[in-house]
């Protein structure tokens, strides 16, 4: 049986007339019965009861009704899915996220995936969560590295890995040569914060933890909004701050990291993770979900404690 005979058989068997099922198919009268008739030849049964005044299946047609409509479906869902998998070959792979996921997270994300799939384009959007969202529920986006979002309907979220607070100290610094960092020891010490207002999650982690600690958050010290910043601050010696552990990979001069002696409590702000909309199909996306997956918690991060 060919894909065009069950085609036409199934044309006519839903129209009952072989002109109307002509004129469906854009072919001529002649040319459907032909295949009918090959079809009827191959199965070695008539399927149409056929006279002047109607067009009418046979018991052997009837049976084949329901498998010739099976096989047509199956037939038009392996293209679909041959045709989706060849534009994920051309289409660019659009990704957005936040900067301590765009630093730390996303380049050995990046490079298993063009390992596993080199002829997939990968484009990369840095951008606050507050503005990845939309992007991604608009469809300009196929997958955004933010921290936990809020419940929404038709999007999923994956969490990856939790980020540590390390201690950045000028190199000078009489705590430097400490393995250990108590944040006690950092009390007294002017604090340099991102801003509560442009990076409530940065500054929401800094803050817990000296309030797990049972300490008030030093106040005084230089505000900065980029990590890169905040470390060059840092190294001029304007005072010592609290990064998350891929600020270590920066390996700006005069400035150490230490891990703090306090083991903190997992909290959302300090989570990292992945979100899409799964309703949505997208091959590549779907090809990067599975190398994500398929990578050990936390192999994607990986920070130096001292630069």
């Amino acid at each position: 049986m060919e894909l065009r005979q069950l085609g036409c058989f199934l044309a006519v068997a839903e129209e009952l007339h072989f002109g109307r099922a002509a004129a469906r198919l854009h072919m001529l009268p002649s040319a459907l019965g032909r295949h009918v008739r090959l079809l009827e030849e191959e199965l070695g049964a008539p399927l149409f009861r056929r006279s002047t005044r109607q067009v009418a299946l046979t018991a052997a047609g009837a049976a084949l009704l329901p498998d010739a409509r099976a096989l047509l479906q199956q037939a038009a869902a392996a293209a679909a899915r041959v045709r989706a998998a060849a534009r994920a070959e051309t289409w660019p792979l659009r990704i957005g996220a936040i900067d301590g996921a765009a630093s730390g997270l996303l380049p050995p994300l990046l490079y298993a995936f063009h390992q596993a799939h080199p002829q997939v384009e990968t484009r990369l959007w840095e951008e606050k969560s507050a503005r990845l969202l939309p992007m991604l529920a608009a469809g300009r986006l196929e997958l955004i590295f933010i921290r936990p979002p809020p419940p929404s309907p038709g999007l999923e979220f994956l969490p990856i890995r939790q980020e540590v607070l390390l201690a950045a100290l000028p190199r000078g610094h009489r705590l430097a040569s400490r393995r250990r960092i108590p944040l006690r020891a950092l009390a007294a010490e002017p604090l340099i914060l991102p801003p509560q207002r442009s990076r409530p999650h940065s500054f929401a982690l800094v803050a817990h933890a000296f309030a797990d600690a049972g300490l008030a958050l030093p106040q005084g010290g230089q505000e900065a909004a980029e990590k890169q910043t905040i470390v060059n601050l840092v190294a001029a010696g304007l005072g010592v701050a609290l990064v998350p552990d891929w600020t270590a990979q920066l390996r700006r001069p005069g400035v150490v990291y230490r891990p703090l002696a306090e083991t903190a409590p997992a909290r959302p702000e300090a989570m990292l993770g992945v979100a899409w909309m799964p309703g949505r199909d997208s091959p590549a996306r779907d090809a990067f979900l599975q190398v994500l997956r398929e990578r050990p918690q936390g192999a994607a991060m990986n920070s130096r404690r001292e630069a």
